[in-house]
C-alpha cells in the first residue's frame, strides 16, 4: 500500500456511495508517468463535438462516473457533445478514496497524484482535440481542483470547486480537519502569496466558480469565501462584486475592468455538504448521498456559465 490508510479514516465525514457499471465510459490508461497510482474513465462524444473536455474530481468513498450519471454531467456531455474524463482514486491509496488533497507528495507541481493528473488530463486534451480544459471537483475532489488550478494555470480555462477548499490549506491530517472545520488558517494575502510563488511570472489565470451550502458542517463556507477572494486578487478582478439575491440562494460575481465575469461564489440557504441537483430541471441529476436538492443544480449552471 503507497500511503497511510489511517489519514483518510480520520475525514469519513466525506463519504460517498459505491459504484455501478460505467457502460458508456471507456477505460483510460497509458497516459504516461502516473506516480498517483490513479485510474480514470473517458466518455467522447459521438460524432462532431465541441472543443471542450471537463474533468470531473469525485469526493471520498465515491465513484467518479456514478457521481457523473446523478449529477447530470453525463447527461449533459452526451447532449453538449464535450469529452468528459472522470479520474478515480482507489482504496489503496486512501481508504476512503479521497483524493490525498491534505499530502504534499500528492499537491505539489508534478508530484503524485497531480501529476497524475496533469497527464491524463494532457492526453485526453490531445486525443479529443479540445482547445478548452476545464476542471470540476467536488468535496476532496474540490479541494483537488483548487490545488491543479493553482499548479497549472495554462492548462485551464475555468474551474469549478463544489463544497471544497482552497490551496493551500492542509499539508497533514491535523491542519486538514482544522481547515475543514474552521476554514484556512492562512489569510487571503498568505493564499495568494503562495499561489504566486508556485507561479511567479504569470499573467492569467482561470476563470473560477465556486459553490457551498450555508449549512454545511463537513467543510465549513468560509473555505468558499476565502477561496473566492483568492482568486478575486490573483486575476484582479474587481473588489466589489454584483450580488444576485434569490429566494433560496446568492449569487456573487466579480469582473474585470471590460466588464468579463471571472469569479461566482453560489451560496445555497439551507443546504449542507453536497452538490446541488434538482430532478425537475432537465440534466439536473438525481438526489443521494450529498447529491442533494435544491433550486438549482450544479452542473447544468457550471455547463452553462462556461458556454458549454
Amino acid at each position: 500500500m503507497r500511503k497511510l490508510t489511517l489519514i483518510a479514516t480520520c475525514l469519513s465525514a466525506l463519504l460517498f456511495t459505491p459504484a455501478y457499471a460505467q457502460s458508456e465510459y471507456q477505460a483510460f490508461s497509458e497516459f504516461g508517468a502516473n506516480p498517483g497510482e490513479l485510474t480514470a474513465s473517458y466518455l467522447s462524444p459521438e460524432g462532431p463535438g465541441q472543443d471542450a473536455l471537463v474533468v470531473l474530481l469525485h469526493g471520498c468513498v465515491q465513484d467518479g462516473v456514478e457521481l457523473a450519471n446523478n449529477s447530470g454531467l453525463t447527461a449533459l456531455a452526451k447532449e453538449k457533445k464535450f469529452s468528459l474524463l472522470v479520474p478515480q482514486q482507489s482504496f489503496e491509496n486512501n481508504v476512503k478514496r479521497c483524493y490525498n488533497w491534505f499530502s504534499a507528495q500528492d499537491t505539489q507541481v508534478d508530484s503524485g497524484e497531480m501529476l497524475s493528473l496533469k497527464n491524463m488530463i494532457a492526453k485526453a486534451q490531445s486525443q479529443s482535440g479540445a482547445k478548452r480544459v476545464y476542471v470540476i471537483g467536488l468535496s476532496a475532489g474540490g479541494a483537488m481542483a483548487s490545488a491543479a488550478l493553482v499548479n497549472y494555470p495554462d492548462v485551464f480555462t475555468a474551474g469549478a470547486v463544489i463544497a471544497g477548499l482552497p490551496y493551500p490549506c492542509a499539508d497533514n491530517l491535523t491542519k486538514a480537519i482544522s481547515c475543514m472545520k474552521k476554514g484556512p488558517a492562512e489569510s487571503v494575502e498568505e493564499l495568494v502569496s503562495f499561489a504566486k510563488q508556485v507561479h511567479p511570472n504569470q499573467q492569467h489565470w482561470p476563470a473560477l466558480t465556486v459553490w457551498t451550502g450555508q449549512n454545511d458542517v463537513v467543510v465549513n463556507p468560509e473555505n468558499a469565501k476565502q477561496l473566492s477572494a483568492q482568486w478575486v486578487a490573483l486575476t484582479q478582478a474587481n473588489k466589489t462584486p454584483r450580488v444576485e439575491q434569490y429566494a433560496d440562494y446568492s449569487v456573487s460575481t466579480w469582473s474585470d475592468t471590460s466588464g468579463n465575469n471571472l469569479i461566482s461564489l453560489v451560496e445555497i440557504n439551507n443546504m449542507g455538504h453536497g452538490i446541488a441537483v434538482n430532478p425537475d430541471i432537465k440534466n439536473g441529476g438525481n438526489t443521494g448521498d450529498f447529491l442533494l436538492k435544491a433550486p438549482i443544480s450544479s452542473m447544468p449552471e457550471i455547463i452553462n456559465l462556461w458556454g458549454i
